[in-house]
This record gives structure tokens, C-alpha cells and sequence, in this order.
């Protein structure tokens, strides 16, 4: 089944939080999964289980050498062939 995600990732006490950032994507885009960063947060969109296992694998490479924590929202509600429409978010004032 397609999902999305919005993954928010801490890597604490490091000096810099692009280098973990960075690995994490890399893990996530080596399962296959269309990866789409933001200023607080990276966007993943594809299959389930490819989805479940990227963000297991990357949780665990980072927290070899890292203080980490995950912020994870999951949703099946994309359409298939939408993914660009359900990155796009609406201001609600």
C-alpha cells in the first residue's frame, strides 16, 4: 500500500544536524522512496513495508553514533499518482 510520511529527525548534542540528516536520506533513498526535505522536517512518500524498513534501518545507523530522536506521522490517504498535491500544505489561520 502507498503511504506518506513526515519524518522530523534530532540528532542531539551534535554540532552539526545536516550530517546525520543527510545519512538518514540517504537510507531512506536507498530503499526506493520518493525523499523531499524541508526546513524542519523530510517528507517520504512510497510502498509500506520499503517505508517501514528505510525508517527502521536509518533510526538504527544514526542512533550507532548519535543521540537521536524521531517524530513520525503516517498516512494512506495520498492518491497513487498525487504525490507532489499531497506535499503541498494549506496555511490554516
Amino acid at each position: 500500500m502507498k503511504v506518506q510520511a513526515e519524518v522530523s529527525l534530532y540528532p542531539l548534542r551534535s554540532r552539526k544536524l545536516s550530517g546525520p540528516v543527510k545519512e538518514f536520506c540517504q537510507v531512506l533513498r536507498s530503499h526506493g522512496l520518493h525523499v523531499q526535505t524541508r526546513s524542519m522536517s523530510t517528507f517520504v512518500v512510497g510502498e509500506s513495508e520499503e517505508l517501514f524498513d528505510a525508517l527502521k534501518e536509518g533510526f538504527e545507523v544514526l542512533a550507532r553514533g548519535n543521540a537521536v530522536v524521531m517524530d513520525l506521522t503516517i498516512s494512506n490517504t495520498c492518491p497513487d499518482t498525487r504525490e507532489q498535491e499531497c506535499a503541498e500544505t494549506e496555511r490554516v489561520d
